[in-house]
Parts: structure tokens; C-alpha cells; sequence
């Protein structure tokens, strides 16, 4: 058999496997249920800031952040809300014209504000043609009753997401990563957002500095005790500037491959609850940011990879929870 005709063939079996149902509750088929059409998130800079940079908790911020490492060129701080979702709406719009969209309020702290002065922004976000929905990004210990109040109302009038950074279950990482809360400050914010019928997004970081394969894979047996809609999951990622990338290149760890990040998701993925949500599991900041890892792969390709690895060694989420 030629190389040809083994590369075809090998094509022709991956793609056979793709189309099979895939190994985890995705987010694509999810959201298209909810809306009831094809979605795209917009994300928005409202130009708020958040607890640990304007020296209520601390000036340095989280040591892993820098917000530039993941704001889309069209996303400008200076720009109105209406005029950040439309410049959206005509990137994406160019590739497909009948999307629907959700105002994704993505950097820095979302609901770091009284309720009077981030209405306006949602509001305005809201009355955008085609826009569907909100999904609000904020920090676990920003909820404050007047918030959840008005998040509530919110809630009964438009499709909403509240998305909770988590990154770990652990406090003594926590410490390390200058969060200022605690594992249990993410855990009421989840539970206080799901009990009001909100729904909720969680995201965790998988290889931080001091936990062990053991501790990530008990924390998605955590994870999945708390009321959460949806998860979002990726690999840490060392970026420049950040007070991370000072400690990596003083006494740098080992770097994570990428088969050894498949292996690990692919286990994680395991041990959370079917009905959770996965939304995503790779980040990828622009290259001339990252230090490490540096795979070079986009993450659709990492997608068909961690499918195609958890197909053929016959795992799925769910299939290691113990309760």
C-alpha cells in the first residue's frame, strides 16, 4: 500500500470517528439549543477593572493574567459597547451572515460596579441587533447582594451566563497566584448564582505550579459537586510581562507537552459529571506572548486531537466519576 493510500485511508477513519458522538457534553451542540440557531460570542472590554489592580486586594493582579493575551483585535477599550459588538458582528458576519450573538463582557472584573452603572453597558450591549444574550465574566468574591439582585432580574429578561474564575480548587495555589479569595469564595459564589436560576460558567487552569496529576484529577471530582453550567478548562500558559513569566525564567519547571496534556484532560474529562457543559479546553494567546508551552497548533486541531485520543482508548466524561 502506497503512502497515499494509507494517508487516505487514515483521513477517511478520522473523519468516520468525528462524526460519531463525541467523547464530551459539548458547548457547539448546547448553546445551539438554547438560542436555537448558530452562535458566536463578541467579547467586550466595558472598561472596569477589578479588586486585585486598583489596590482594594492589590495592585500586581493574578500572576498568570495579562488581558491582552486574549482580547480580539476588535475588542478596543476606548470603544462605546455598541460600537466593540459591531465591529465584531462584521468580522464574523463575513463568514457566516445568519449568526446570532452573545455579548461576551470578557476582561477584567464584569460585575465590579454597582448595579447603576453596569446596567447601561449590559443594556446597551442588549439592544445591538442579533445580539441573543450576555455572558458576564467576573471574580468569585465581586458578587455582592445588590449584584446578585440585579443579576436575578437580568436573568429573567435575557439569556445569561455568569462565568466564575475558579482556576483552582486549591488555596495554597491560590495564595501562590495572588487571587485574593479562596476555593470556598468560589464555591458560594457558584451555589449563591445557581440558586437564584442563573446559570453558571466555571474555568480552571490544568498544570499549575505544585499540583501534581493526583490533585488536578480529584479537583474535577470538586468541580463537578458545584451547581455549574458550564466548564471551561485550559493548559497554563506562561506569558510575558505577567509576574509567572518572572518566576518561570528565574527557575523555569518542566515543560507540559502536548501528549502529556491530552493524557491528562482526557482523564479529567472523565471525572466530571455528564451533564457539565465543556465549552473549551485549550488556550491560545497570540505566540509572540507565550513563553510556554509553545505547540504551535491551533486549537480546532488540538480539538480533533483530544477526540481522536479519547476515542481510541475508549473514554468519555463521566465514565471515572465515583459518585
Amino acid at each position: 500500500m502506497s503512502d497515499h493510500v494509507k494517508l487516505f485511508c487514515g483521513i477517511v477513519r478520522f473523519t468516520v470517528m468525528m462524526r460519531q458522538a463525541l467523547p464530551y457534553n459539548d458547548y457547539g451542540t448546547w448553546i445551539r439549543s438554547q438560542i436555537g440557531n448558530r452562535v458566536q460570542k463578541l467579547s467586550v472590554d466595558a472598561g472596569l477593572t477589578c479588586p486585585n489592580r486598583d489596590g482594594r486586594l492589590s495592585t500586581e493582579g493574578c500572576h498568570f493574567c495579562d488581558n491582552s493575551a486574549f482580547t480580539p483585535h476588535y475588542c478596543q477599550r476606548g470603544k462605546s459597547v455598541r460600537e466593540q459588538l459591531l465591529a465584531g458582528k462584521s468580522f464574523y458576519s463575513r463568514k457566516n451572515s445568519h449568526l446570532k450573538y452573545l455579548a461576551y463582557f470578557q476582561s477584567y472584573t464584569n460585575t465590579y460596579g454597582t448595579p447603576e452603572e453596569l446596567k447601561p453597558l449590559y443594556e446597551e450591549a442588549l439592544a445591538v441587533e442579533d445580539v441573543a444574550g450576555l455572558v458576564i465574566s467576573t471574580r468569585p468574591d465581586c458578587l455582592p447582594p445588590a449584584i446578585l439582585n440585579y443579576l436575578e432580574e437580568l436573568n429573567r429578561q435575557t439569556f445569561l451566563v455568569v462565568e466564575i474564575g475558579i482556576e483552582s480548587t486549591y488555596d495554597a495555589t491560590l495564595r501562590l497566584l495572588n487571587r485574593g479569595h479562596d476555593y470556598a469564595c468560589s464555591c458560594r459564589a457558584v451555589e449563591s448564582l445557581s440558586g437564584r436560576g442563573i446559570r453558571v460558567g466555571g474555568h480552571v487552569i490544568l498544570g499549575l505550579p505544585g499540583e501534581d496529576k493526583a490533585m488536578q484529577l480529584s479537583e474535577a471530582e470538586e468541580i463537578s459537586r458545584l451547581p455549574l453550567t458550564l466548564l471551561k478548562i485550559h493548559q497554563l500558559q506562561i506569558i510575558k510581562g505577567t509576574k509567572l513569566w518572572q518566576a518561570y525564567s528565574s527557575c523555569p519547571e518542566k515543560k507540559m507537552e502536548v501528549n502529556d496534556y491530552l493524557h491528562l484532560l482526557s482523564h479529567y474529562i472523565c471525572r466530571l459529571r455528564k451533564d457539565l457543559v465543556l465549552e473549551r479546553f485549550f488556550s491560545s494567546s497570540p505566540l509572540s506572548k507565550v513563553v510556554a508551552p509553545c505547540w504551535g497548533l491551533k486549537p480546532d486541531i488540538l480539538n480533533r486531537m483530544l477526540c481522536r485520543y479519547m476515542q481510541e482508548n475508549d473514554l468519555w466524561q463521566g465514565k471515572e466519576t465515583t459518585t
